[in-house]
């Protein structure tokens, strides 16, 4: 080989080992910032745990976070257990009509707790009725309706409309509070 074609081989192989990793180097992160902080590894199938609690149902509140969206079932003692899924019908127990749920998808919100007390009187203020909306979630990312459907059993069940089909989770919280969180998409 010349000398000459030999030299500029080897300054052309030098300038292209520096510039690669030079290039690698300023490459933009392929994930977005706003997205890894909300990343979860939920998913959307059913959850549960089967043992049914005595403690009664005293509250349903909702609450906005940045990146899901909360609804929190308050007991008069400690949480027991509970059935949450996506399904076509929010239905009630017992009798198993429809219960209309506003949403682009519905979660059946199955809390192994009554919403009653021993001698029978409502512990929810004021007693909710098969069908009625129980908490305002006016102006929130995912969360649509969330309705009572009935208390059956030993048992309450909710629907919980949400804008799509998307990732949740449950939790136990401080022993008394069943959460349901719904993350606002897929990440």
């Amino acid at each position: 080989m010349p000398r000459t074609l030999r030299r500029a081989l080897t300054v052309a192989l030098a300038v292209t080992a520096v510039a690669l990793p030079l290039a690698a180097a300023t490459a933009p992160s392929p994930v977005p910032v706003a997205a890894s902080a909300c990343s979860t590894p939920w998913g959307s199938t059913p959850e549960q745990v089967e043992r049914l609690g005595r403690a009664p149902l005293t509250a349903v509140r909702t609450g906005r976070h940045d990146c899901f969206d909360r609804v929190v079932f308050d007991l008069d003692g400690t949480a027991a257990g509970y059935r949450v899924e996506y399904v076509d019908e929010v239905r009630q127990d017992g009798s198993g009509d429809v219960i209309p749920v506003p949403g682009g998808a519905r979660l059946q919100v199955s809390v192994h707790h009554p919403a009653y007390d021993d001698a029978g009187e409502p512990t929810i203020e004021p007693p909710p009725t098969a069908g009625d909306e129980v908490a305002d979630v006016s102006g929130y990312d995912t969360l649509r309706s969330v309705v009572y459907a009935s208390s059956f059993e030993g048992s309450t069940t909710f629907g919980v409309g949400v804008r799509a089909r998307l990732p949740f989770r449950v939790l136990v919280v401080d022993g008394s509070r069943l959460v349901v969180d719904v993350a606002h998409r897929w990440y």
